[in-house]
């Protein structure tokens, strides 16, 4: 699914109230640390795909050779959306999708996220919940 004009909000149940930056464990990058890294570095410039294979890649440390036929066997199977990304459950960040589907994140407790919030043009979708209640 690929969200247009859309605020994907902390996941209701994340124990942060405020943006953590992901850091990588035992000196190997996280989904979290990848997709941080991708997306504040270039905010408005990947959509949700480009995030998701990129991050693929660089978990994996595969080079960017063959990337074509490699993104097609990596989107064969369907892939959660970011209301699944560690980013909005975890770390307080909310993900938002300009009107080409390009994101950017926001830390829930910034001026411009709450800015984002109060768009009446901006649908809002909440976060994934951690566990089931």
């Amino acid at each position: 699914m690929t969200y247009k004009n859309t605020l994907i909000t902390i996941s209701e149940d994340s124990k942060v109230t405020f943006a953590k930056v992901p850091v990588a464990k035992n000196d190997k990058p996280t989904i979290a640390s990848i997709e941080y890294d991708l997306i504040s570095n270039s905010p408005y410039e990947y959509t949700q795909s480009d995030v998701q294979f990129k991050t693929y890649l660089a978990r994996n440390q595969i080079e960017e050779v063959n990337v074509d036929e490699l993104r097609e066997q990596f989107f064969s199977k369907p892939k959660a959306c970011f209301r699944a990304s560690p980013l909005v459950k975890n770390y307080g960040w909310g993900i938002h999708y300009d009107d080409e589907g390009k994101v950017a994140i926001y830390d829930v407790e910034s001026e411009a996220y709450q800015i984002l919030f109060d768009r009446d043009d901006i649908a809002k979708v909440k976060g994934m919940r951690s566990k089931r209640i």
